[in-house]
């Protein structure tokens, strides 16, 4: 159906089978990824033991963290909500592709491909964060905190449920974080930035990259914060490179 063919309700009936489609294929990924219960956990539950590859490559002294269950369905529950977001995940490329495919009719060539480089940024972007936080960040976070105590006779009993909250939690705050230097492009496509304001205000992005940095990871560990600030901050020296070189195109 191209632009400007169609009623109203052909658009919402295409609508529909659009958003029919998505959660068929979503609910398909989510059952197998519910499924492959052993593997889908053996990788989530992986930064909880000290023989993670991020604590090898960092030189992390071995340490014991239990987790325990403390609800009747919470195991249960916890499963269907790992195993729906990894779902989601999984057929994320597929979700994308079939809204782009509704709303590309409407669209003129050059929008086409500039949506297309948007929204395929903006998704590589969102599953580095993902990643990043996974690797280095999570881990870090749960070494910290599920090994501090404030007294030898208080041991750490974490819960199924505040791990895999915190997990999902974090991963889905560093993927938006991470659309940083694609919200940067944008702005500076349509003018409302340029690189040398940026530039000029760069102390005070430096200052709100470290509450940001301290609300992600809530811990008063250093090091920590400074792993997940580095980052940040590299991404905010690349927003810039990217400002300025889409402000020289502009003027060109």
């Amino acid at each position: 159906m191209s632009a400007g063919e169609g009623t109203f309700w052909d658009h919402l009936d295409e609508l529909r089978s659009c958003l029919i489609r998505i959660l068929v294929v979503t609910a398909m990924t989510g059952i197998v990824a519910f499924i492959l219960k052993e593997p889908l956990f053996k990788v989530v539950l992986a930064p909880s033991r000290s023989d993670f590859i991020s604590y090898q490559l960092l030189g992390v002294r071995p340490f014991s963290i239990h987790l325990m269950n403390t609800g009747l369905t919470e195991q249960f529950m916890i499963h269907m909500k790992t195993a729906l977001y990894c779902g989601l995940l999984l057929a994320s490329p597929y979700v994308l592709y079939q809204l782009f495919r509704f709303v590309s009719p409407a669209l003129y060539t050059n929008e086409r491909r500039h949506a297309v480089r948007i929204v395929g940024s903006a998704y590589v972007m969102f599953l580095v964060g993902t990643a990043i936080n996974y690797l280095l960040i999570f881990p870090l976070t749960v070494r910290f905190l599920g090994t501090y105590q404030v007294n030898p006779d208080v041991t750490n009993m974490l819960t199924i449920q505040s791990y895999v909250d915190t997990l999902i939690s974090m991963s889905l705050v560093m993927g938006v974080v991470f659309e940083l230097p694609v919200v940067s492009w944008i702005l500076a496509t349509i003018g409302i930035i340029n690189w040398k304001q940026m530039a000029t205000y760069r102390k005070h992005a430096f200052v709100v990259i470290l509450i940001v940095s301290a609300i992600i990871t809530p811990t008063t560990d250093a090091f920590t914060l400074f792993v997940v600030a580095l980052p940040i901050w590299l991404l905010y020296e690349a927003s810039i490179w990217i400002v300025r070189v889409t402000n020289r195109k502009k003027q060109e």
